[in-house]
């Protein structure tokens, strides 16, 4: 990496921003080689990073870079001129950002956090739902886990070609694993919704929630 440049690998007085998944994504993206956000975004699709981290909207990749640009973790190599295409800025990855990287990339493997997905939110108050009603929009989650569960193994198989190295797949392991017990349970609470061995009424709920309030 070629520190002469400027600013490249010099760290601002102000401390880096806090890590994200996309912020993350965006420095390691950047290791490779210097790549304007278009390209950026492209190739994260390609290599399936929109399983793991939000690409919907692009404002989103757009504002990560200019955060990581002002803290010092990455700089404007250049600024392509294209006929054909609006200007585009080329980024590179500092030394300072390789570094910051490295320390985010362990602390996220290692260190364990609660995310507060919607589904768990959700689930806590399943009971605004009979639970006929319950069971109905459980079996139609099923349903789009099972399709999902088949995706990654497809995925796994290396259906769309030849199967990359297993470092590089080990994220859509994880997201089988997960898609697996996620659809077990699942299944599990249908099946109890099912039978009643899963039920509630409005009425048993009132009463309970008054012994919670009780001084």
């Amino acid at each position: 990496m070629d520190t002469s440049r400027g600013k490249l690998g010099a760290m601002p007085a102000n401390s880096p921003p806090r890590s994200s998944p996309l912020g993350l994504t965006v420095l390691f993206m950047l290791a490779g080689g210097p790549i304007h956000p278009y390209e950026m975004q492209r190739r994260m699709k390609l290599w399936g990073k929109d399983q793991v981290v939000n690409l919907a909207q692009r404002s989103n990749l757009y504002k990560t870079i200019e955060r990581l640009h002002q803290a010092g973790l990455i700089a404007v190599r250049q600024t392509e001129r294209d006929q054909r295409f609006p200007e585009r800025t080329v980024y590179e990855l500092t030394d300072a950002g390789l570094r910051v990287g490295r320390e985010w990339l362990v602390d996220m493997l290692s260190n364990p956090r609660n995310e507060f997905p919607q589904f768990p939110a959700a689930l806590s108050f399943v009971f605004g739902l009979f639970p006929d009603e319950a069971r109905s929009v459980l079996e139609r989650r099923a349903a789009l886990v099972r399709d999902n569960l088949a995706k990654l193994d497809r995925d796994l198989a290396g259906n769309s070609g030849p199967l990359p190295p297993r470092v590089t797949l080990l994220e859509t392991e994880y997201l089988r694993a997960v898609t697996a017990a996620e659809l077990g349970w699942v299944s599990g609470v249908i099946d109890d919704l099912r039978t009643g061995a899963l039920t509630w009424s409005h009425a048993e709920l009132a009463e309970t929630a008054k012994s919670f309030l009780a001084d």
